[in-house]
């Protein structure tokens, strides 16, 4: 498996994988990344924000397994959103999330000083991944947040190395 970044190919791949892992979770409803209008083209859409990328991870063949990005977030400049990190089942609990989430946090760490995400208290196995790589959780979501299901907000403070 390797890491790269999105392109068209791969659209319909990763709106798949996020797709199915919301509904495993009973998770596509309103207020949750399964509506939000860009879903059906990442590539477009993070070319298209200032500072922001998505990446893909992908097997010998190509084929997707799992994504993450980083875009700003909200009205000021120096916070940034991981978004949408998801990987099939199949390539779950091998390393894979945290490897997609270190290429991020490292792009993040160039054009900002910290990082957002917002989930869900549910899925115990990635808010135990965030805290471990030095998310702090806080009360309640930073002002601007679009997902309003998110029962769970963390910020990190990027350091560059």
């Amino acid at each position: 498996m390797r890491i790269r970044e999105i392109e068209k190919k791969d659209n319909m791949a990763i709106e798949r994988i996020i797709k199915e892992s919301l509904e495993s979770y009973q998770l596509d409803i309103p207020g949750t990344a399964y509506f939000d209008p860009q879903l059906s083209n990442l590539t477009d859409y993070y070319k298209n924000e200032p500072n922001a990328k998505y990446w893909v991870l992908v097997d010998e063949a190509e084929q997707v397994a799992g994504g993450v990005g980083i875009a700003k977030f909200g009205k000021t400049g120096n916070i940034c959103e991981l978004q949408k990190l998801y990987i099939k089942p199949e390539a779950q609990g091998m390393g894979y999330a945290k490897k997609l989430m270190e290429t991020a946090l490292d792009f993040a760490k160039e054009h900002y000083t910290h990082c957002y995400l917002e989930t869900v208290d549910k899925l115990e196995t990635a808010n135990h991944l965030y805290a471990k790589l030095g998310f702090q959780r806080l009360e309640r979501p930073l002002d601007g947040s679009e997902h309003s299901t998110m029962d769970q907000w963390y910020l990190k403070e990027l350091v560059r190395d």
